[in-house]
């Protein structure tokens, strides 16, 4: 079983930039695709970005040139540099892991709140 701990979430003015960052324990997640997703109130569930465990990366578009996804396997963590932020990038983000074949990110951290001034 995979543990996820998100860390990095706060409150920052538009245009400005944070760091989330996802420590993973339980398992070695060098072989996992991990992702964050994120939900506002109100509104449905986002998936924001993907890491394959070969480095390939994939982003919603509401976010693309703006958000990094990065993972560092050696420490077993993954990372979402987010600038440029939005007022609508508001949200809790989670951190999630998928094991090779599965179909479903199975794996969720408790979140982490990023709120955005405008």
């Amino acid at each position: 079983q995979v543990q996820l701990v998100e860390s990095g979430g706060g409150l920052v003015q538009a245009g400005g930039s944070l760091r989330l960052s996802c420590a993973a324990s339980g398992t070695i997640v060098s072989m996992f695709t991990m992702g964050w997703y994120r939900q506002a109130p109100g509104k449905q569930r986002e998936l924001v970005a993907t890491i394959t465990s070969g480095g390939s990366t994939n982003y919603a578009d509401s976010v693309k040139g703006r958000f990094t996804i990065s993972r560092d396997n050696a420490k077993n963590t993954v990372d979402l540099q987010m600038s440029s932020l939005k007022p609508e990038d508001t949200a809790v983000y989670y951190c999630v892991a998928r094991r090779i074949g599965a179909g479903t990110f199975a794996s969720w951290g408790q979140g982490t709140q990023v709120t955005v001034s405008s």
